[in-house]
């Protein structure tokens, strides 16, 4: 069975995402409030809400656990003093269900970030990070502005500049406090 899942995600990586279209720059941010955990304890995340504290990376993830999913979320648990610094907000969803994510906030995301559980996929198909696989969403991260809209975007297979790509743009957006 680990072996049929591993061979899944393998294939999920490699299948073509330019069919979905990914929000874009300028676009509103569809509003959402899911069961998250941090540090291992579940709470309720609504987007609205952290908007008003700051602007939010919001990135998605195929499942918990998996390696690239997992080489993510350490990249983003090292660099989430830097998001901090800025003001912003790290929340990664998946379709996995809490009592996964409760574990996965704390051993990959070393307690340092959210993750949030969207186990029927409204929020993922809402910024158009579904995959053609069910129960696995497409690798696509966002930063959204207190304003809430889109202020950018990056799709790809790379877990790494995920973290990159939204650094600087969240940079970008806060020059005065580099």
């Amino acid at each position: 069975m680990k072996h049929l899942r591993v061979a899944t995600l393998a294939l999920a990586a490699l299948l073509p995402i330019g069919a979905q279209a990914a929000l874009k720059p300028g676009d509103a941010a569809p509003e959402f409030k899911t069961t998250a955990a941090l540090a291992g304890s579940p709470f309720d995340f609504d987007l609205a809400e952290a908007l008003k504290k700051g602007p939010v990376v919001l990135y998605f993830f195929p499942k918990a656990f998996t390696q690239g999913c997992t080489i993510e979320a350490n990249a983003f648990a090292e660099a989430s003093p830097k998001f901090a610094a800025l003001g912003a907000r790290v929340i990664g969803i998946s379709h996995d269900d809490i009592d996964t994510l409760k574990r996965f906030s704390t051993e990959a995301c070393r307690d340092q970030f959210a993750v949030g559980s969207d186990p029927r996929g409204a929020t993922i198909k809402a910024y158009d990070a579904a995959s053609l696989l069910p129960g696995v969403a497409n690798r696509i991260s966002y930063v959204i502005g207190q304003d809430g809209k889109v202020v950018f975007t990056h799709q790809g297979s790379d877990p790494i500049r995920h973290v990159d790509e939204t650094l600087k743009a969240v940079r970008d957006l806060a020059p005065a406090k580099r």
